[in-house]
């Protein structure tokens, strides 16, 4: 491996900035779960869904499906609380353009949460019924 790209392959690996980077992601995770409505209620819904999970006695691929639903959820809310951020910092006045963009990344979550839902239902109602 010629030298130069060794170096840069380790810089990339530089501890320090690495934590930072953790500690930049995590901080936009805090903001997002201790501001954003939206956010809670997708928390609150994982918390009911996992006590039904741990009650229900779900198998590890069922958990596993869950835990994939769960985070397409959650990441969709967090892409769409940063569009939403950002397009109100560069044009805070109403604009229809604007308010399609927020409309359609709302859209996404709104879609996330649905499939969630029917996952959800194909999970446990064959198991309570």
């Amino acid at each position: 491996m010629p030298p130069l790209l060794l170096h840069k392959l380790l810089s990339a690996f530089n501890p320090i900035r690495l934590l930072k980077s953790f500690g930049f992601a995590f901080k936009g995770i805090a903001q997002v779960f201790l501001n954003e409505r939206n956010m809670q209620v997708h928390l609150v819904a994982v918390a009911v869904v996992s006590i039904a999970g741990i009650y229900t006695a779900l198998s590890h691929t069922e958990w596993c499906i869950l835990l994939l639903t769960y985070s397409s959820v959650l990441v969709a809310e967090m892409m769409n609380t940063a569009i939403e951020r950002f397009v109100d910092a560069i044009h805070p006045e109403r604009d229809p353009k604007i308010g399609a963009v927020k409309d359609i990344a709302a859209g996404g979550v709104m879609i996330a949460a649905i499939i969630a839902v029917g996952i959800a239902a194909l999970i446990f109602l064959p198991k309570w019924i």
